[in-house]
């Protein structure tokens, strides 16, 4: 199925100064869009509309075709959000996290489906390790396991390289591109600098 994620005329204010405005936004299927601008030019913030997060801004969100307040439920569906924080449970193993994951998913999921999305982030060998015992990097990686694990069309994804090796940036950047060649697409905010690709797009903010 093809998808389109559209914004149009969004404006947003915070602290008595607009971080964006008459900001037209229209995102599809086989596209890696990377949102950039200063610190405090509004990416988070812009990525948290977009994947219904925050309410207050003025403009319209549009997901296929139809208003977002009308398919808000579908919408969810196919999203996958991964935050600045790596969001894990420290005092859980790397595979008790990804557990919990599928879990707030509604997810079933097996054990050996964890395994491989774990190894895939190159945690092989780390699966029983409790996560406040790993670096900031393994955290990231736990967190980002997700995308293999948690089938979702549209991934939205604020600064995942943060923390990451260099070996684990390249894999990352490939799995992206990948997964926007394979009919999904990804919102991405990041200080690393994108290899070039034909998905790549650029948004501007500031």
């Amino acid at each position: 199925m093809s998808l389109r994620l559209q914004a149009q005329q969004l404006a947003c204010e915070r602290d008595d100064r607009w971080l964006f405005q008459g900001l037209d936004v229209d995102i599809h299927s086989g596209e890696v869009v990377r949102i950039e601008g200063p610190n405090g030019s509004g990416k988070t913030t812009l990525l948290k509309i977009l994947s219904g997060q925050l309410s207050d801004y003025h403009g319209e969100l549009y997901w296929n075709d139809q208003p977002m307040r009308e398919v808000r439920e579908h919408f969810l569906t196919n999203l996958l959000y991964l935050g600045h924080a790596p969001g894990v449970k420290t005092g859980l193993t790397a595979l008790e996290n990804l557990s919990w994951y599928q879990a707030l998913d509604g997810q079933r999921g097996s054990e050996s489906e964890r395994l491989d999305a774990l190894a895939i982030v190159g945690l092989a060998g780390f699966e029983d390790v409790p996560a406040g015992q790993l670096s900031a990097g393994q955290q990231r990686r736990i967190a980002l396991a997700r995308l293999t694990l948690t089938p979702r069309a549209l991934w939205v994804l604020d600064e995942p390289f943060t923390a990451i090796d260099r070996h684990g940036v390249a894999a990352l950047e490939a799995q992206l591109v990948a997964h926007a060649n394979s009919g999904g697409c990804v919102i991405v905010t990041t200080h690393h600098e994108l290899a070039s690709s034909p998905a790549l797009r650029r948004i501007e903010l500031g």
